[in-house]
């Protein structure tokens, strides 16, 4: 499946190009609106972007009752990215959400004030307020990312997204940070090496359906991603200067695929460990 990452794109701005995606991912919604921090909120640098946006969205209630209802319009199955403070404002949000694919929990965001509570704290009030599919976005930041996907998976999510933005500065020529903030979150072909890391890990410790993200910009990259275990794939900052990126990368893949001489992205994810034996099982 070929997904969005989560605020890369407007579709009801530019709803054409949805039309090489297999769904789409919301930007996050919180239960309150926010307006988001200060600008300079996006900077490039030598190998990929930092963002310092904030989450800024509509807030719950104006999303339900005016973006939720255009969206099914699209007629693409929806994922939808819920954020928040603490496991209540997560939990609230997934409890009024409904005929939607998969909620992606974002627990990980680097440009606002990380939620009190932890990830599995998190999932687990979740998990508690809704039968909808729970993915949990995680950081690489952390230490050890596998422990907290096993984490989460304990608690009750069904994938994980894999993965967030890393938190970056970029300076300018006077050497002061260009963003206000002072650092954003950090994402393209820098990130790629990390997510591939990320995703392997989580991959054997779990065993979960993971959307793999992070500097995807080809085919071949798409397919380094299914190898270290992804089950599906999500373009970021490649689609800000690319509107033809979901064709391109899916025609890409077929011919990576043969010149690595597997037939199927499938074929060339490596088999899970069980959580309860520790065995390979297939993927």
């Amino acid at each position: 499946m070929l997904l969005n990452a989560s605020g890369c794109l407007d579709v009801l701005a530019a709803p054409e190009m949805a039309r090489g995606l297999d769904g789409f991912v919301t930007k996050t919604i919180t239960p309150l609106p926010r307006e988001g921090n200060l600008p300079v909120r996006i900077a490039e640098t030598a190998h990929g972007m930092l963002n310092s946006i904030g989450l800024a969205n509509p807030g719950r209630e104006r999303f339900l009752s005016e973006q939720l209802p255009r969206l099914r319009q699209l007629g693409l199955p929806l994922w939808i990215s819920v954020g928040g403070f603490c496991a209540g404002d997560y939990a609230e949000t997934c409890a009024v959400l409904a005929d939607v694919s998969a909620i992606e929990l974002n627990l990980s965001c680097p440009n606002v004030d990380e939620a009190a509570d932890s990830a599995a704290e998190i999932v687990a009030a979740c998990r508690a307020a809704t039968g909808l599919r729970l993915y949990a976005k995680l950081s690489a930041a952390h230490p050890d990312v596998a422990e907290v996907a096993r984490a989460v998976a304990a608690a009750g999510a069904d994938g994980l997204s894999l993965i967030n933005t890393l938190r970056a500065t970029a300076l300018d020529k006077h050497l002061r940070p260009v963003l206000a903030r002072g650092s954003g979150g950090l994402s393209g072909p820098a990130l790629k090496p990390v997510a591939l890391h990320a995703v392997g890990v989580c991959h054997e410790a779990t065993g979960l359906p993971i959307v793999g993200m992070g500097g995807i910009e080809s085919g071949r990259d798409a397919l380094e991603f299914a190898a270290c275990g992804a089950h599906d794939i999500a373009l970021g900052t490649v689609l800000f200067g690319d509107p033809g990126a979901p064709a391109r990368v899916r025609a890409e893949l077929v011919a990576a695929c043969a010149d690595a001489g597997v037939a199927t992205p499938e074929d060339a994810r490596p088999p899970a460990k069980s959580p309860e034996t520790g065995r390979k099982v297939p993927a």
